[in-house]
């Protein structure tokens, strides 16, 4: 799986990925009031910005899929476009961002995991740490915190 580092310019392509992700996976595990929620992250000034500017991340394919650490310690984003889910990107991308965190000298990394997310992260060996509620735009949520201790 091709896979080559995240670039400032790629700030445009990554808010295209995280609205496709959401509007073409997330129906049936999420209503339809959190899925508009959802996608407005995307586009609202502001928000994704952070991690976009410091954030350390990859991108899969031609644009298919991106994760990104930020800070070090967090997986912040795992993304993929529905037409190219369950083909080993998502897979790729979380085993890169491991490969990084523990390069960096860490011991563990975190995530909080979506309904979309959380099968992946499972089967990458990741562990279910709690259940979190947030709220996006006044619209509830919940997503599950999971942890991956990494051995060198």
């Amino acid at each position: 799986m091709a896979l080559r580092r995240i670039r400032p310019a790629d700030a445009f392509l990554l808010r295209e990925i995280f609205a496709d992700a959401i509007e073409s996976q997330a129906s049936g595990l999420y209503t339809p009031q959190q899925i508009r929620a959802w996608i407005s992250l995307a586009w609202l000034p502001g928000v994704l910005d952070c991690v976009f500017q410091h954030g350390d991340g990859w991108i899969s394919g031609d644009g298919a899929a991106f994760a990104m650490r930020q800070p070090q310690d967090r997986l912040a984003l795992l993304y993929c476009r529905g037409r190219a889910s369950r083909q080993g990107h998502g897979a790729a991308l979380v085993k890169r961002i491991e490969c990084d965190a523990r390069a960096d000298g860490l011991v563990h990394i975190h995530a909080e995991a979506s309904l979309l997310s959380l099968p992946l992260l499972e089967r990458c060996g990741w562990r279910f740490l709690r259940l979190e509620t947030f709220t996006v735009a006044g619209v509830p949520f919940e997503h599950h915190r999971m942890e991956r201790q990494l051995h060198n």
